[in-house]
This record gives C-alpha cells, structure tokens and sequence, in this order.
C-alpha cells in the first residue's frame, strides 16, 4: 500500500520565551522503504550469473537468462492464465487484475462481464500484437474484466484520475492508468521484466521504460520513477511468487527476476 507523506506538525510552544523557536520544528515526511535484498533457492543455480552484479551487467546477465524459455501460442494463453491466475479460495474462478474480482474461469470471452487476455505491456507499445513471443508472454498477461481493460486501453501508468468503475480503486485519466494499490507491485515487476527480456535482439522491439506517458506505438512505456515507487509499495504477494512458480514449473520455463529480487529494480535503473 503506497504511504502517504506525513504532513508537517509543528510542536506547541511549552514557554511563551521558546515559542517562536519551536513552532519551526516539523516531523520529517515518510517515503516507501526501498525493496530489501532477499535470498531464494534459485540464486546458486538460475540466477548464478547475475547474483552481485548492478547497472548494465546486471541487466545483461539477466536477459541471458530469462530468454532460455518455452514460447506458447496466444489460443493457449487462456488454458495457462486460468492455473496461472487461480482463485486460491475457489479452483473454479481466476482472480482479475486491476479489479481483484474472483470470476468463473469459464467467463473467458469478450462479451460485458466476461475476462479476456490483458497485455500489461500494452502490444501496440512496441507493435508485437498478439505473436508468439512477447505477444503471448504469461509474465505480462493477466486476466482482466473485458471493460476494465478496454479503458486501460494502451494506456502508459500513472498516479492520478478518476475512479474506474469496478476496478477496485483503479484510477484513470485520458493518457494513464492507476492500478488499485494491491496490483501496483504487479504491475511494475511485470513491466520491467519485459524491457530486460525483450532487448531488441530476437526479431522483436527493444522495450524500455522511460519517463513519459502518451508513447503511443513507440516501443516504450512510462512511467520508470512511478513504476519503481510501485515495486517498494507493493511487495511482491504470495498469489504473485505462485505465479511465477507456476510459469516457471509448468509452461515457460522462465522466471521473473523481480519477483525473486524486488531490489534489482533499484540496481538496475
């Protein structure tokens, strides 16, 4: 959950003679801790070639990595996203991104009330539609409201907007989309996952982060200082660590890095 700024508070003046020195005194503001290094199983095996690296090398090392993967086709998207996106409370529902509403996976279509394929990456930030690659990448694709997903359109993140209707707390504005605060992290961590494995080497768009909205077909995606407060906010859930396990395990063969190590964000950019 983000942390709001404490405003400042000034103290009350104990003696009339000591007044005009207090009343100056303010707490400090509070800002969201960065990400704390962490340790998983996969650092002396998967990640060996990029644990105690930063900046560029870290980066590169990674993309070596996480592009050893198993590709699926878009059709197969949706059999993948309903055990990927699993209700934990109920095996008959995924759980949506950006909403948090639990559906009936058999609610997969487009019609009103129905889930369909959100690319978090929008496809036309980079022109990869919906192509076996990053088009059918399960690290970015989430099960969304077929509404909600429409007014996120290709839209680049943002704080700020007006209310989405059944999106959960979701914010919106004509050039950028707020996800509610529990899907901050998500949104993020996927985002960033995507520039480091698609890098412009493999046929497909080199995807970066920058500081903009209103990118449009560019192969960018705003914006880096927003999505990197939303990884500190919003660490990374059991339902998120799930996912990736299941990615990993059962279908792509890949991880997401950011999920394991929140703090390669800051190490990186």
């Amino acid at each position: 959950m983000p942390v709001s700024p404490i405003r400042p508070r000034r103290w009350k003046s104990l003696a009339l003679a000591v007044s005009t020195v207090l009343v100056g005194l303010s707490a400090p503001a509070l800002t969201a801790t960065p990400a704390a290094a962490t340790t998983t199983a996969y650092d002396t095996t998967y990640y060996k070639n990029a644990v105690g690296k930063t900046g560029t090398s870290l980066k590169s090392s990674l993309h070596t990595i996480i592009s050893s993967q198993t590709k699926i086709s878009y059709s197969a998207v949706w059999n993948a996203l309903m055990a990927t996106d699993q209700d934990p409370n109920n095996s008959n529902n995924v759980i949506l991104l950006y909403s948090g509403t639990s559906r009936a996976k058999s609610l997969n279509g487009g019609d009103t009330g129905d889930w369909n394929r959100e690319h978090v990456w929008a496809k036309s930030h980079g022109d990869f539609g919906e192509a076996t690659g990053p088009g059918t990448d399960l690290h970015h694709l989430r099960p969304a409201d077929v509404q909600i997903n429409s007014i996120r359109g290709n839209k680049d993140f943002d704080n700020g907007g007006s209310a989405v209707s059944g999106g959960g707390g979701s914010l919106t504005d004509s050039d950028s989309f707020e996800p509610r605060d529990a899907d901050k992290g998500d949104v993020a961590r996927m985002i960033l996952y995507m520039a480091v494995r698609y890098e412009g080497d493999d046929g497909w768009a080199d995807l970066e982060p920058n500081e903009k909205v209103n990118n449009g077909s560019n192969p960018y995606i705003g914006k880096l200082s927003v999505l990197k407060a939303w990884n500190d906010e919003d660490p990374p859930s059991a339902f998120e660590e799930k996912r990736n396990q299941v990615i990993y395990d059962s279908y792509q063969k890949n991880r997401n890095p950011f999920i394991d190590h929140p703090e390669w964000v800051e190490a990186i950019w």
